[in-house]
């Protein structure tokens, strides 16, 4: 990443856009910039125009952005191109510029469907998904395009919890009652630090007991209630904090053209988290 000493006109910049940014991106992409020497730098941004925005990043050759919500589906129509990651779930958390053309990614939904092979999730598991917010799409999305095709979605908002379960073809309830499934997954904010249910499990004892595996999307903190539950009863764990880590190191080589390694990412993880 370039200093005061080396940041010129030929550094190229890469941002975020979120209604309430945090340094977590920030952090996590100008530590790979400095550590493989490159002349990038990384800056959040909290729009109050996302038309007037992602003007600016054409018109200013912005190189990237990653997109939080509410602009997810916002920026869509201000796009030329949607790679098949975001046209899959028409959503965008990525943005990238090449020559003025910009295209939208889903780098959440690509982590996802990583995660889901990397840790052994056997097409044809059976799941209880819990939440249809921001990040459900992506993660419903993910686990259909793996063959998942026995699952139920569980949301108190009947509105939203029907329309995405209809829209992949799965079942929907309001609570989880005695259900239980092979694959536990978790996509509300039930756990998040310094949330009012960070405490909280997301699925009761006996239905982790009952589970296989068990994901929290929920990156802060990366042991939450869910998973430390889950790891004392010996089943297997796919944390937020990777999924987090994952879906930022794709945006780094969508903007780079370097993939960086594991252990390369799991630093900038480790820093990010410490800032």
């Amino acid at each position: 990443m370039p200093t005061t000493d080396t940041l010129n006109r030929e550094t190229t910049l890469c941002i975020s856009l979120a209604a309430r940014p945090s340094n977590l991106g920030t952090r996590f992409h100008n530590f790979l910039y400095d550590r493989l020497g490159l002349d990038y730098v990384y800056k959040a941004f909290a729009p109050t125009d996302i038309t007037a925005a992602v003007t600016g990043i054409r018109g200013l050759g912005i190189r990237g952005a990653a997109v939080s919500m509410p602009y997810k589906e916002a920026c869509i129509p201000l796009l030329d191109e949607l790679d098949p990651s975001a046209a899959v779930i028409e959503s965008v958390n990525t943005i990238v510029n090449t020559d003025g053309r910009l295209v939208g990614y889903n780098t959440d939904y690509t982590a996802v469907a990583t995660a889901l092979r990397r840790h052994g999730v056997a097409p044809g598991t059976g799941f209880l998904l819990r939440g249809s917010g921001g990040m459900g799409k992506a993660v419903v999305a993910a686990l259909r395009d793996h063959g998942l095709t026995d699952g139920t979605i569980v949301a108190r908002n009947e509105r939203t919890g029907r329309a995405l379960a209809q829209q992949y073809g799965f079942g929907w309830a309001p609570e989880t009652g005695d259900s239980t499934a092979p694959l536990l997954v978790n996509v509300t904010p039930i756990g998040m630090a310094g949330g009012p249910q960070a405490d909280e499990l997301s699925f009761d004892r006996s239905a982790v007991a009952a589970a296989e595996i068990v994901f929290d999307v929920v990156a802060f903190p990366s042991r939450t209630p869910l998973i430390a539950a889950a790891e004392e009863l010996g089943r297997r764990t796919i944390t937020g904090a990777e999924i987090v880590a994952a879906q930022a190191a794709e945006q780094f080589a969508l903007y780079t053209g370097i993939r960086p390694d594991d252990e390369l990412v799991r630093q900038a993880s480790e820093f990010s988290r410490a800032g």
